[in-house]
């Protein structure tokens, strides 16, 4: 019989759980705390005691939530309301003057704009949901639109608070908060002592191992390693208002919410170039990785105005620093094929660690590259994490060579299939044009069955090689006629192994026009650009047949873009390709976010600021409904949509003979409703 719940033990467990929230925010946040280790684990123990016994007591917010909770099957995935984008980059003080007369320039304004400016941490973004102050989702950053469900492995993060505190600002109903979640170094460098300790490998950097911990299916796991969060945006917000960026981290921090105590608002352009050589300078004496600054345009109602294009925002950019670079010998030169035909000479290299990271391998780029810096086998070399990211050769240390270094000359031949290569007149890049080379065919078909496409499940490297190289996958078609019987008599596939791919190959046939047309690895045609095509045309055959022209005019597709696609579904191969993916029965269909086409070929203008909605959001309506958000008013514009202080741009609407609806307008044509009638006299 279950032990009775006395009011005292249910006051107990409140104040416990209060304790030990305050001491979770004085030792995470403020970095000042209170009590011992040990006191903190006993009460601890006793609140987890408390919750085992009565489990009435326990609830998501609950500080015993942070030590994880059962593994689970798969993560879910979550759409982010507003697109979490990713920031141009800035490599020198003239991009940033260049970004700052772009931003006068397109706010018409000549008075000088105000930044924020944060340190750009080395990390995970990550977006988290509170609702009515209690944390309800957390998800990565994903594509930009789609994250994967990563609630009970941000619940053990200590200095996230699970529930917002009711004092001094209280909490909004909805407040959709963005963060880098990271590990400090000495986080790091004790993780790396207790698995080596353990016998286990070794991170290779920080972010890796954030990276690691946030994609476990198993929080307890994810409880084990030193995560820390710092916030610093919003998406979408209820019952709250922010007119800067400033005003934004003031009140995440009055939320209780951890914030870059070395955030600055309100700056000058002189201030950014300034504070931006300050940021360098403590680089080294920091406990956390930064690469960079974030730069922001402060007030938000410009950021609305200057928009995003299809990958970033206009309003901000990441200004990197310089590379941290380290002396290495080559060992080797191999030529890579990509999926595309492209040979890219890569070098292998003594491992060394380049800030933080063991670089083992490093980019020669094309053979142009190559006999400019007259890299050969056995050099010395200085290499360097462009951007921090990626590793590349520098330049040969010249004084170092004993004469046993062996030149390396880019193969005539393709070193996948033997067949010819070629260099167009204006191109640096040698290609194989071979259409059957089977290393193409191989990273062709890993894209296609790569998590944003297709994301066949246990289709891995490895296999994918067995396949194509005893020809059993020619083209994409192929995957979906292969057997279980046929699978399990490849290496290292048991009878199992093979029913479970056939299965995932089934599920695979019904499949998202987007992440089709992202599968199909056209040039230039990414995840995002593939979700605007799938928003405008709503068909693959409307795609196939859109003229470079129509396609141009999509928002958020530039003239490259339409280019690559239009000369894509030119190819008569690429339709048959097509045509037998529809025979071996693959279903293309169309995502709700990409379904209702209640707008479609109709131009929409936005002015002044809407109630129920942000501009930004808005647009990805309307653009999801099939229709197009311009910045400027002309007579083929089709409405403009008034909200609270309308700008000049309704004046100009009037003159123009423009249809003028509000908010409530609006929300009638998404519902595919008849258009209402003229809002403000228009």
């Amino acid at each position: 019989m279950p032990e009775p719940l006395d009011p005292r033990t249910r006051q107990r467990a409140a104040h416990l759980r209060r304790t030990l929230e305050y001491h979770i925010h004085r030792y995470h946040v403020l970095d000042d705390p209170e009590i011992a280790d040990a006191a903190y684990d006993r009460l601890l123990a006793e609140l987890r005691d408390l919750e085992v016994r009565f489990p009435e007591l326990a609830s998501p917010d609950s500080p015993t939530s942070r030590v994880g909770a059962p593994p689970l099957e798969r993560f879910d995935t979550a759409v982010h309301s507003l697109p979490m984008l990713s920031l141009d980059n800035a490599f020198d003080a003239g991009d940033v003057q260049e970004f700052h007369r772009r931003v006068q320039r397109l706010l018409e304004t000549e008075t000088p704009v105000r930044y924020a400016a944060e340190p750009k941490l080395d990390g995970v973004a990550v977006e988290l949901v509170y609702r009515r102050g209690l944390l309800a989702l957390a998800s990565t950053r994903g594509d930009g639109v789609t994250g994967e469900v990563i609630t009970a492995n941000a619940r053990t993060i200590r200095a996230l608070p699970l529930r917002l505190p009711a004092g001094p600002a209280v909490p909004p109903e909805l407040l959709e908060v963005r963060g880098e979640v990271f590990i400090s170094r000495e986080g790091f460098r004790k993780l790396n002592r207790d698995r080596a300790a353990e016998g286990l490998p070794l991170f290779a950097n920080p972010r890796n191992a954030a990276a690691g911990a946030l994609r476990q299916l198993d929080s307890r796991i994810t409880a084990r390693r030193p995560l820390d969060i710092f916030c610093y945006g919003v998406g979408r917000v209820e019952g709250l208002e922010f007119r800067t960026q400033g005003e934004v981290l003031e009140g995440l921090q009055a939320l209780g919410l951890k914030v870059n105590p070395l955030v600055r608002a309100g700056l000058s352009l002189e201030e950014v170039l300034d504070f931006y050589e300050d940021l360098a300078r403590r680089r080294p004496d920091l406990p956390y990785e930064i690469d960079g600054m974030v730069i922001k345009v402060d007030r938000r109602d410009h950021q609305e105005v200057l928009g995003a294009t299809s990958r970033s925002p206009r309003w901000a950019m990441a200004w990197k620093f310089a590379a941290i670079q380290e002396t290495t010998r080559v060992l080797a030169i191999e030529v890579q094929v990509g999926r595309t035909g492209v040979l890219t000479p890569v070098a292998h290299l003594e491992p060394v660690s380049v800030g933080g990271v063991l670089v083992s391998r490093a980019t020669l780029h094309n053979e142009d590259e190559v006999r400019r810096k007259d890299v050969r086998v056995g050099d010395t070399v200085l290499v360097q994490r462009a951007g921090d990211v990626i590793p590349e050769v520098v330049k040969v240390i010249s004084g170092a060579r004993t004469g046993v270094e062996k030149p390396f000359r880019m193969p005539d031949a393709c070193p996948a299939c033997g067949g010819a290569t070629v260099r167009e007149a204006d191109a640096a890049a040698r290609r194989c044009i071979n259409a059957d080379c089977p290393a193409q065919l191989k990273e062709r078909i890993r894209h296609f069955a790569s998590k944003g496409a297709l994301d066949i499940d246990g289709l891995g490297r490895k296999l994918v090689d067995q396949l194509v190289e005893r020809g059993l996958v020619t083209t994409f078609a192929d995957l979906f006629r292969l057997t279980a019987e046929t699978l399990a008599g490849l290496d290292r596939m048991g009878s199992k192994s093979a029913e479970n791919l056939v299965a995932a190959l089934q599920v695979s046939r019904s499949v998202d026009l987007d992440r089709l047309l992202y599968g199909l690895g056209i040039r230039h045609v990414g995840e995002h650009v593939a979700g605007l095509l799938a928003a405008r045309y709503g068909s693959l055959e409307a795609v196939m047949d859109a003229s470079r022209e129509d396609l141009e005019a999509v928002d958020g597709i530039g003239p490259a873009v339409a280019e690559s696609l239009a000369e894509f579904f030119a190819q008569p191969a690429n339709r048959q390709l097509v045509a037998r993916l529809v025979e071996q029965g693959l279903r293309i269909g169309v995502s709700r976010e990409t379904g209702r086409k209640t707008l479609a070929g109709r131009t929409f203008v936005l002015t002044g600021t809407l109630a129920g909605m942000s501009r930004a959001e808005a647009k990805r309506r309307i653009e999801s409904a099939g229709g197009r958000v311009a910045g400027s008013l002309s007579r083929k514009t089709d409405y403009l949509v008034a909200g609270v202080t309308p700008g000049s741009k309704l004046a100009q609407a009037r003159q123009l003979g423009v249809l003028i609806i509000d908010e409530a307008g609006l929300e009638r044509l998404l519902a595919g409703r008849a258009a209402p009638g003229a809002a403000g006299g228009g």
